[in-house]
């Protein structure tokens, strides 16, 4: 499952995908007969008709869009075949804006084409359409054909098929099975008019006037409203992207737990960030669920609490200074060790070889203290200029900042980008060669990613090891909805070499000091059931702390209606023991429309 903007960050609309796309290259006749959109669709991903010209294809005009580089209409045959596998509707690429209006009864000629949003490297499916029309408007004011109701009872439990392993996985040429599986049932109605009704927002309203909803109420959902992804086998079928063939200044500010109420209906649509949407000529009305941000518990004198908190490529031009430092003060209640991941250089996504962060963290030090909370002091290491991932220019890196009235650093000189962190043993304690470090900042592991940053702490005269993580993005995952299943999610190689050498390293503090309080911390980008937190945790020397919520709590971030773990707080056993040992998630961003970070924040509160 992809991250978030890693896929996005250069997309100006949802729509407007087909300059980044391709078609499937297939070998077919030249020409075929009159057929209808049902003989076209087929019964399996890829149209019997592709790359063959077909002639006056009938249906009614179901949808116009007239945005982007995606521009066409959809049309539905008003006279179904018996086959619940072959679609009624397609969607007939005009390239300009299309001279035609939902109701209109049309025929086309064309070319059947499979296109990829995102391109045939992305694995995603493919959507059949009709390509170069020629279309004859034989008359309008038509009944647009009733639309198919999504719902609890139709859409099955299974998610996907597995695919044909004589074909890298590929579930393009299995037989649809729309009564079995909700990829098939979606893609059984690709092109076709569909309805849900009083649909729970799942995922909030984003820069690109498009929410999720699901209409499974009850699958996996979080006490909050949204639908929390567990596991690799827990798709949860019920999720569906929404999008508006209207203004998007008519698209509803959406959070996690408001409903569509009454009928949202359109064409079914796939596209690139997203797969099945769809696309509705009419909204439902938005009436909220009233969720609120979190707030935590404040720290008690004896306890540390310790942060985490990606926020989101800040640099000193953005405007969400103040609302961070309110979130820290008045929602974190301002622990004493924070790790803020993403902070960039001084000039921002300018890449002008500026390294330095100074700025940004002094500005947002600043913007705390003005909240009513401490003068934190802080600490980081300038990476080698574009060489840490993230921003092309942006130099992003972690910095741990601490309230000098509860903790205190211990500064050991010697630590830069490239050189490594160690252990030493100084009289029967563990201590750290340089503070803050890096480990193993020359490691292939950390190509072209963040490296993470280990501090010493002292609170109350124990001492307690921190290391801050930014693992590898999960940019490049083949999303849930990918033609292949199950899908494969390359960026998993780097991010486990990389748990690999923080677990060496804890390793490391815990055989030189068996008792020690390490604390790994930071955006981990993946789940807490997964491989690499199994790898970070190792043979118990760490253990991540979000397990101690329940299921229905566990979830850091929302991405394509999953409300799923990025972030964690990974500890050693001596804290996981300690007294008044608190977990919390708080939810301030992830399930907001108007949200300053796409990450929750993490917090932990222990006695050392």
């Amino acid at each position: 499952m992809p991250s978030k903007k890693s896929a996005r960050v250069a997309a100006l609309t949802v729509a407007a995908v087909c300059s980044a796309a391709s078609t499937v290259a297939l070998t077919s006749p030249a020409h075929a007969d009159t057929v209808a959109v049902h003989d076209i669709q087929g019964t399996t991903r890829i149209s019997p008709y592709a790359g063959q010209a077909v002639t006056g294809v009938p249906g009614i005009v179901t949808g116009v869009r007239t945005y982007g580089s995606s521009r066409g209409f959809w049309i539905q045959d008003p006279n179904p075949d018996a086959d619940p596998a072959t679609s009624e509707g397609v969607f007939v690429f005009t390239s300009s804006v299309p001279k035609v209006a939902v109701g209109d009864s049309v025929t086309v000629n064309g070319t059947v084409s499979e296109y990829v949003p995102g391109g045939t490297s992305s694995g995603n499916q493919s959507v059949t359409e009709i390509v170069k029309p020629t279309v004859t408007v034989v008359s309008g004011g038509n009944a647009v054909p009733a639309a198919t109701v999504i719902d609890a009872r139709s859409v099955p439990a299974a998610y996907a098929p597995a695919g044909d392993s004589a074909a890298s996985n590929s579930i393009n040429a299995l037989t649809l099975e729309p009564k079995k599986y909700a990829l098939d049932l979606y893609e059984s109605l690709e092109g076709m008019n569909v309805q849900v009704a009083d649909a729970r927002v799942v995922t909030a309203t984003d820069p690109y006037s498009e929410l999720w909803v699901t209409v499974k109420p009850h699958e996996n959902a979080s006490r909050r409203g949204g639908t929390v992804y567990g596991s690799y086998t827990s798709q949860n079928t019920g999720r569906l992207q929404i999008q508006s063939l209207g203004p998007t200044a008519d698209f509803p500010a959406a959070n996690v737990g408001d409903t569509l109420t009454g009928t949202t209906a359109g064409p079914l649509d796939y596209n690139q960030f997203g797969g099945y949407t769809l696309v509705a000529n009419a909204l439902g009305s938005l009436k909220s669920g009233g969720l609120e941000r979190e707030t935590t518990q404040k720290q008690k004198k004896g306890e540390l609490a310790v942060a985490t908190y990606n926020v989101e490529n800040l640099d000193p031009s953005d405007t969400t200074f103040a609302a961070h430092a309110s979130a820290i003060v008045n929602n974190l209640r301002s622990p004493d060790i924070v790790s803020l991941e993403e902070i960039q250089d001084n000039t921002g996504a300018k890449d002008d070889g500026t390294t330095a962060a100074d700025v940004t963290v002094t500005k947002l030090i600043d913007a705390i203290v003005a909240a009513g909370g401490p003068a934190y002091e802080w600490r980081s290491i300038d990476p080698a200029n574009d060489t840490d991932g993230g921003e092309p220019g942006g130099n992003i890196r972690q910095v741990f900042l601490f309230n000098p009235q509860r903790v205190s650093f211990t500064d050991r000189a010697g630590g830069d980008a490239t050189t490594a962190v160690g252990v030493e043993k100084v009289r029967g304690t563990a201590r750290l060669t340089v503070s803050p470090g890096r480990i193993a900042p020359a490691n292939t592991a950390w190509n072209a990613s963040r490296k993470p940053l280990v501090g010493e702490f002292v609170f109350r005269g124990q001492t307690v090891f921190v290391i801050a993580n930014h693992l590898n993005s999960k940019g490049g995952d083949q999303a849930l909805h990918a033609q292949y299943q199950p899908v494969v999610r390359s960026s998993e190689v780097q991010r486990h070499q990389q748990a690999t050498l923080v677990n060496a390293f804890v390793k490391d503090l815990l055989k030189v000091q068996r008792n020690a309080d390490v604390i790994a911390l930071g955006d981990m980008n993946d789940f807490e059931f997964s491989d690499t937190a199994k790898i970070l945790e190792g043979d118990g020397e760490l253990w991540s702390a979000i397990k101690s919520l329940p299921r229905s709590e566990r979830y850091s971030y929302d991405y394509q209606g999953n409300q799923q773990v990025l972030d964690q707080i990974l500890v050693s056993p001596s804290v996981r023991r300690s007294c008044d040992f608190a977990y919390d998630s708080v939810h301030i961003n992830a399930e907001f429309h108007d949200q300053i970070s796409d990450h929750d924040p993490q917090v932990l509160r222990f006695e050392p």
